[in-house]
Parts: structure tokens; C-alpha cells; sequence
């Protein structure tokens, strides 16, 4: 597990201002120690020990409020390890110790980068799943990042409170289920813009991270970009 305990100061220049980058200190459970952090620890959305930290991914909510966020990590579901609030408060919800589950099935980063074809995925003895989707996670997660992205296994997880809501001149169709609703949803849902706070916090917190923890700056994503999800999850996040 990642311990960091050493703390010193250095400037640091952002694309936006030049600021003081402070590493932060974690404590042997994995909690955050800094006056801009506040600890709201779910341990029940916490799973397995978390080896080694590869990358983070942003989140949106698709909630209106961090309360809302609280209660459903009650319940012991998915989660993530940080929530930013629509103030731009920041909250840790999990230790770094641990994964959460974040992510969902990954897409080929060879394919996004033009280092690979289709044919790779197609179904073998050795990926024997019919489902297309969960054949390429499998193949996927036999790799290590950068050759794939970071994952439920090896990641960070940002949600920023923010809603999704259809457009104007799009409804739902009637006579659909759950599953069907959710997916319309995914599909034709449109994010709310994240605020200029919550970018302030999103910004303080990734350059924190990858300075704190040694992480490769390139190695941050918006979850639409390594998942299956609404493409603008996210969109608005600005973290350099």
C-alpha cells in the first residue's frame, strides 16, 4: 500500500496561475491530511487493497448535491475516493489504500491510439466471452498502464457533483424499463457545465495527487474516455 508522509513546498506553474503545490500527507489508512479536505469515509464502498496507484479518472454525479452522493455510498455500492461539491468543497469518501468501483469495463486504448485493429478483440479460446464489451475489458486488464488505461484495480477516483438532464426537444420515450430508461439517459443526457470552484478544487487536488504519489500527468482521464459512457461526463472538467 502507497504511504506518503513527507511533506515540503515548491512552486509550481498551472496553465490558469502559478501557485504553491504542497504535497500531502496520508496517513497509514490511507486518509488525507490537509485543511481543504474534509474526510467523509465510507469503508463500505472500499474494496480490495490497492497495490499501486497507475492514474485517476473524473467523474460527474449525475446528482444535484453531495448529499445525495452520501446516501447512495451508504447503501455500499460503487463509488469513488473523492467528491468535489457544487461550492467546490472537497471531500475524501475512500482511503487511497483501497479500490473502488469507478470504472467500468475499459475500452482498447490501442484502438483509441491507432496501435491496434478490431481483429484484436475478436472472441478466442483464450477470451472466450460472447459479450463483445466484456471480451475487450478482459483483454484489456491482462495488460499494465500506459499500454492500457487505468482501472477499478490501479486508479483514483473524482466524482464532481453535476447533473445530467435531457436537452431541450428530447423526452423520454413512454413504455420503457428501468434498463431502457437508463440507457436513453446514457445516451441522450446532457452533463451540467462543472463550476469554476469545483475546477479550482479539481485542479489543487489532481496536481497534488500526481506530485504526492509520482503519477504521470498524462495518466488522467474523464471516464468517458476509458469507458462506456455519456460523452459529456465530465467534459467541462479542467485539471492543467
Amino acid at each position: 500500500m502507497l504511504r506518503c508522509f513527507w511533506r515540503g513546498e515548491a512552486t509550481c506553474q498551472s496553465t490558469f496561475k502559478s501557485h504553491k503545490l504542497i504535497m500531502l500527507q496520508i496517513d497509514p489508512q490511507g486518509m488525507v491530511a490537509a485543511s481543504r479536505v474534509q474526510p467523509r469515509r465510507f469503508t463500505i464502498i472500499e474494496r480490495s487493497p490497492m497495490s499501486s496507484i497507475t492514474g485517476i479518472v473524473v467523474h460527474q454525479t449525475g446528482s444535484s448535491n453531495e448529499e445525495s452522493v452520501f446516501a447512495s455510498y451508504k447503501l455500499g455500492g460503487n463509488g469513488a475516493h473523492f467528491l468535489i461539491a457544487k461550492n467546490g468543497t472537497l471531500y475524501q469518501t475512500a482511503s487511497v489504500n483501497y479500490r473502488t468501483n469507478h470504472v467500468g469495463p475499459l475500452k482498447a486504448r490501442c484502438l483509441v491510439e491507432h496501435r491496434c485493429t478490431a481483429a484484436a478483440f475478436k472472441k478466442s479460446n483464450t477470451f472466450p466471452q460472447n459479450s463483445a464489451v466484456e471480451r475487450m475489458n478482459k483483454i484489456e486488464m491482462s495488460k499494465s498502464v500506459p499500454i492500457r488505461y487505468p482501472s477499478n484495480t490501479d486508479s483514483i477516483g473524482i466524482e464532481i457533483v453535476g447533473i445530467s438532464s435531457l436537452p431541450p426537444g428530447v423526452k423520454m420515450p413512454s413504455g420503457l424499463s428501468k434498463v431502457q430508461q437508463d440507457a436513453f439517459m446514457g445516451e441522450k443526457a446532457v452533463y451540467e457545465p462543472i463550476t469554476t470552484a469545483q475546477n479550482n478544487s479539481l485542479r489543487w487536488l489532481v496536481d497534488e495527487l500526481i506530485s504526492t504519489l509520482q503519477l504521470n500527468a498524462e495518466e488522467v482521464h474523464r471516464h468517458p474516455d476509458v469507458s462506456r459512457k455519456n460523452a459529456t461526463e465530465a467534459s467541462t472538467a479542467i485539471w492543467r
